[in-house]
């Protein structure tokens, strides 16, 4: 014959002893029961009653009927005397209640802390077969009546494992224990960033400080003809970093959507990749939010002094960082910052750069993870998959960290790590470190600390070696700079699908796509007098000026001299004027000596006509060295890369370096810049590197005004195989 069962407990009892078992809690009462006792969990700790069929249909409809049980009495606690916590029988109430036995769905969402009631009993496995009433026992002084075999008291359920557990679950629950437990911080790995992220946060206590060449920093974004030699800037304001997700439009030279959420990108040489874009936007606007102070040179004659007195006070900034990083190789395509300033004028601007660069000017070129300053460090770029826990260490970056331990941000408990800039402490060049605050969720820093101080002077480099210093000299510039700022965050939101970096996808660029043929290459530093020229968009390309230096007789001696005798013309750049170009060559000579021609040039090949207008020497030493001197595409060349509008789009249009129909706008100017080992830098780099080849870059640049706006547009590309180095586009009125 079958056997059912039921049980005295709770369904709020049952689904605790199913998650203390790792089972599931969901379903009904019943349910509940049977995957307890198929657990193996015993019957006397579940409260079971064991029956026959023959009762089975009586107890079923106590189930679902929520009926008492005949006339069995229940057994309750009674907490009155704390010496007698044994149970007791009311007079008035069956054994068991309809409520213990109903499956209500309330029980389903909330585990409930009273778990003190009487309905804590154990029913002993015989008895609960029988259907007659319990025999009423002898009553003892100053206790109700209780049978000798009564159920377990208190004291001994809680000496049951099962039930202490449950017991102490259900106290920590009610006592605000679950906040202890959720706040001990456990390590974690950074989590991958996922398109969609975003995340905003308030910048406090900003203060940014710089003398001398760093002031160029600010002022090569912002035209000004003040000679300025020191800026501070007070700031405060909120920003906002977050992770594109690209739409299936991005996709469109994919064969299936397996990339979504990436975008296209432009690379340096004009191709199409995909990539991770993120954006970080700050805004600075409101009264005392962005200060800021010039300082100009000292109008006493014969002194070169910076001012004490300052200029300048309130005003508005806005600034967007925006970053494509290519999918496959994770390398960084391009950074573009757009920003806007209300000063003592209106300032706008858009600064592009490819690869390496940045914010931080040649700072970038010294050491190009210094950038992380300026925004939220992302977790999982920095850390990669390194374990965050206490004393944990690493690089990344050019930074070296550390976890220090955890640290309360409001109510939350944080990891705290330190970083510090290796290349600035190396070269002796100040500090530069970093206080990060992370809380295992956010893939941003939760806050950021930065403090920055960098200077050339002699007293911060009096500890490097001499080869150092001679490095350090050569790329950084004169003068001091400070930041100080903290980023904090105020709302997070998470996007779906991670990042998929490392990936591969159609359509890919290739190497013999983005590099030119050999044959397009010109080694003209063999024993050519420049780089080849041959533009037919410009009227008067080199090849044809260059003859004029010759026909300037005397005037031009210097530089007929050197080129005749094995020198060449290191520097060159025309500016239309009318009917006529003007070119500035700069030449240099077999023994270093160098100088400068500017002069005019009008009509036709057949029938020039040469003016001499200035001339002049370099103080600097500039190294002849034409084994230096790599191959490059022709001017030309590099001129039509750059007018290609499948390649270069923003390049062109009313406001841009050429028109859309592919010609120069006639304020477009070309030129080009050839550096060799011991140019430029006023020492031979080839003491401190066993092998240096030299470089050649095309400038263009462009001035115009428009809308009541002066505008200035200037790019740089590396003329050795046309890749665009950067660009920027200046607005101001």
């Amino acid at each position: 014959m079958g056997e059912a069962a039921t049980t005295t407990l709770t369904v709020a009892k049952l689904k605790a002893l199913c998650i203390l078992n790792d089972l599931s809690a969901s379903g009904k009462k019943s349910e509940l029961l049977e995957r307890l006792l198929e657990a193996g969990v015993d019957k006397e700790t579940l409260g079971v009653e064991v029956f026959d069929d023959k009762t089975a249909t009586f107890h079923s409809t106590l189930d679902e009927d929520s009926e008492s049980v005949g006339d069995e009495e229940a057994v309750m606690f009674s907490l009155e005397d704390e010496d007698t916590l044994t149970p007791t029988r009311s007079d008035d109430e069956p054994e068991m209640e309809a409520a213990d036995l109903s499956d209500d769905d309330s029980d389903d969402d909330i585990l409930e802390a009273e778990i003190l009631d009487a309905d804590l009993v154990e029913i002993d496995e015989d008895e609960s077969q029988s259907e007659e009433p319990l025999a009423e026992p002898a009553a003892s002084p100053g206790v109700s009546s209780v049978r000798s075999d009564s159920p377990a008291t208190l004291i001994e359920m809680l000496q049951k494992p099962q039930v202490a557990a449950v017991l102490l679950t259900v106290i920590i629950l009610g006592a605000g224990g679950w906040y202890y437990i959720n706040n001990q911080l456990e390590p974690f790995t950074a989590d991958s960033l996922r398109y969609g992220d975003e995340m905003r946060y308030a910048v406090l206590d900003g203060s940014f400080m710089a003398t001398e060449e760093f002031v160029e920093l600010i002022t090569d974004r912002i035209e000004t003809e003040d000679d300025i030699c020191k800026i501070r800037m007070m700031f405060e304001g909120s920003g906002e970093a977050k992770i594109t997700d690209g739409q299936a439009s991005e996709l469109s030279s994919q064969g299936s959507l397996d990339r979504l959420g990436a975008v296209r990108a432009k690379g340096g040489q004009g191709m199409d990749w995909l990539a991770v874009e993120s954006t970080n936007n700050m805004d600075f606007t409101g009264p005392g939010k962005f200060e800021i102070f010039r300082h100009v040179r000292s109008s006493i004659p014969g002194s070169d002094a910076c001012s004490g007195t300052s200029l300048g006070g309130d005003g508005n900034g806005m600034l967007t960082v925006t970053r494509w990083t290519e999918l496959r190789e994770e390398v960084n395509l391009a950074t573009q910052l757009d920003f806007s300033a209300s000063l003592d004028g209106e300032y706008q601007g858009t600064a592009m750069s490819y690869g390496i660069g940045g914010l931080l000017g040649s700072l970038d070129l010294l050491s190009p993870g210094l950038g992380l300053i300026l925004q939220p460090v992302e977790l999982s770029s920095f850390f990669g998959n390194e374990y965050i826990t206490k004393d944990a260490i690493g690089t990344s970056s050019g930074w070296e960290w550390r976890v220090i331990g955890t640290e309360k941000i409001g109510s939350t408990n944080m990891w705290k790590v330190t970083a510090t800039q290796q290349d600035v402490r190396d070269l002796c060049l100040g500090y530069a470190t970093m206080n990060l605050w992370l809380d295992g969720v956010s893939p941003w820093a939760v806050k950021q600390s930065v403090d920055v101080a960098i200077s050339s002077s002699e007293s911060n480099q009096a500890s490097c070696s001499g080869w150092q210093q001679r490095g350090v000299d050569a790329v950084l510039p004169e003068g001091e700079l400070e930041l100080h700022h903290t980023f904090e965050r105020t709302y997070l939101q998470r996007g779906v699908k991670a990042l998929e970096l490392g990936r591969s996808y159609d359509n890919r660029p290739q190497a013999n796509e983005l590099n030119p043929d050999d044959d397009e290459l010109v080694a003209w530093g063999v024993d050519g007098l420049h780089m080849p020229d041959n533009s037919t968009h410009r009227p008067h390309p080199l090849d044809t000026a260059v003859v004029c230096v010759s026909e300037l007789g005397s005037v031009a001696s210097g530089a007929n001299s050197a080129l005749n005798n094995d020198g060449y013309i290191w520097r060159a750049i025309d500016e239309p004027n009318g009917t006529a170009t003007e070119w500035n060559i700069s030449w240099v000579a077999t023994d270093d000596t160098a100088g400068w021609l500017l002069y005019s040039v009008e009509g036709t090949a057949d029938a020039l006509e040469c003016e001499y207008i200035a001339k002049g020497t370099f103080d600097d030493s500039i190294t002849h060295n034409r084994e230096s001197i790599p191959e490059v595409l022709s001017l030309d060349a590099v001129e039509s890369r750059l007018m290609s509008q499948q390649r270069f789009p923003s390049l062109s249009g009313t406001e841009a370096l050429f028109t859309t129909s592919g010609s120069l706008h006639e304020e477009t100017r070309m030129g080009y810049l050839v550096v060799v080992p011991g140019s430029g830098f006023g020492i031979d780099i080839t003491e401190l590197f066993d092998s240096v080849n030299g470089a050649s870059t095309v400038d263009v640049q462009r001035k115009w005004d428009s809308g009541g706006w002066t505008n200035q547009f200037s790019l740089v590309a590396d003329a050795s195989d046309g890749r665009v180095v950067g660009w920027t586009h200046l607005k101001s009125v």
